[in-house]
């Protein structure tokens, strides 16, 4: 009898645990699923790292993909809040729609029903900003950002302007292709996140 209580009582604790335990879901391009890394050198994983490595009992789950926009991520959402009933939603999309030269007013729309979709499920939300390069025309540029930080203040997002702030252009931290983030850059992305995330944990 007292080996089954012992068992019994075990076996509640961890069906605590686990009820406690929260879950962060990443919605991503390329910058987000360590193109051209290994996964565990991706700064997602070295999320996870952090918050096992803390005090905050949270999986991520990183439903990231290469080349993805926020078209993209909009269709894939409603199915991975689903199954995966995330507390937070980190979005990280819109480089690929800057680079297709596709309208920031569409970007803003996308971004905007993801938020609330999420929101809706009841996630909190943050939104990871991009930007782009001055080729594209300072017009552009400019609406490109404004998308980002026009929708994290009208809907009162926790938002990180420019995920590579300090690594964009920076000698060692880009890759050959001048678009992906080194190795040695992903710690600083997380250092760029993590001031704004972990209020929300």
């Amino acid at each position: 009898m007292r080996m089954w209580l012992r068992g019994g009582v075990l076996a509640a604790m961890l069906w605590a645990q686990g009820a406690l335990a929260g879950t962060a879901l990443v919605v991503g391009d390329s910058i987000s699923a360590a193109f051209g890394l290994e996964t565990s050198q991706g700064w997602v994983h070295l999320l996870q790292q952090r918050l096992n490595d803390g005090e905050h009992d949270y999986r991520v789950v990183n439903a990231s993909i290469s080349g993805d926009t926020s078209a993209g991520g909009l269709a894939r959402l409603p199915a991975l809040l689903s199954e995966h009933e995330p507390d937070i939603v980190i979005i990280e999309l819109g480089g690929n729609d800057g680079l297709r030269g596709q309208p920031p007013a569409q970007l803003k729309r996308n971004l905007a029903a993801m938020a609330e979709q999420a929101q809706q499920a009841g996630a909190k939300v943050l939104l990871l900003g991009m930007r782009m390069p001055p080729n594209l025309g300072q017009r552009y540029t400019s609406a490109f950002a404004d998308a980002f930080d026009s929708l994290a203040a009208e809907k009162d997002l926790p938002y990180v302007p420019f995920l590579l702030e300090g690594i964009g252009g920076v000698q060692g931290m880009m890759q050959a292709d001048r678009v992906h983030p080194t190795a040695q850059a992903q710690e600083l992305m997380l250092d760029n996140v993590w001031p704004v995330l972990e209020p929300l944990l």
